[in-house]
């Protein structure tokens, strides 16, 4: 079968697509600041949003980074900082839903057009039975030193006997 241009032209459009798409990670947008103003295209901010640990019932983070406006941030252009701040908070009775593996990614959301991703991974300190969440940015030839980390210790939650391990399987 032979494929016209057109056929190609939104297959290669649908590849783009599929590409930037899995970049995105949900999150809840909280709320946002404007920064900068600018008089074409949006201004610049800082965006707060929150997600949910998927592995680890009963933990909570929020982040916050600075998005590039203007005219290439409005047709997603700009390549936003590697500034981000993250807190991460238990906010229930922490259940481990499977298995945790050290460096294990959470969240993930492009901070470029195609080689700059923003990452949140997760540790576990077994001595401490302390979660840590690491926010970081990364490019394909080289990766940002700013970062951020948040802890979180897990304890009893309202009169719970023992609190699990994090490294409990």
């Amino acid at each position: 079968m032979i494929f016209s241009n057109s056929d190609n032209a939104i297959r290669t459009l649908a590849a783009v697509v599929l590409l930037f798409w899995q970049g995105f990670a949900y999150a809840e947008e909280i709320g946002s600041v404007d920064t900068k103003f600018k008089l074409i295209g949006p201004d610049h901010k800082i965006v707060i949003d929150a997600f949910d640990d998927e592995k680890v019932e009963g933990v909570a983070c929020h982040i916050s980074r600075a998005v590039t406006g203007g005219l290439k941030g409005a047709v997603g252009l700009a390549e936003d900082t590697s500034d981000a701040s993250i807190s991460c908070r238990q906010v229930g009775p922490i259940n481990f839903k499977d298995s945790l593996e050290e460096g294990e990614r959470v969240f993930t959301e492009r901070r470029s057009v195609l080689f700059k991703q923003l990452q949140v991974v997760r540790f576990c300190d077994e001595t401490r039975n302390t979660l840590v969440y690491l926010a970081y940015s990364d490019k394909i030839v080289d990766g940002s030193p700013q970062n951020a980390i948040s802890t979180v210790p897990i304890t009893p939650w309202s009169g719970a006997q023992t609190p699990p391990r994090c490294n409990d399987e």
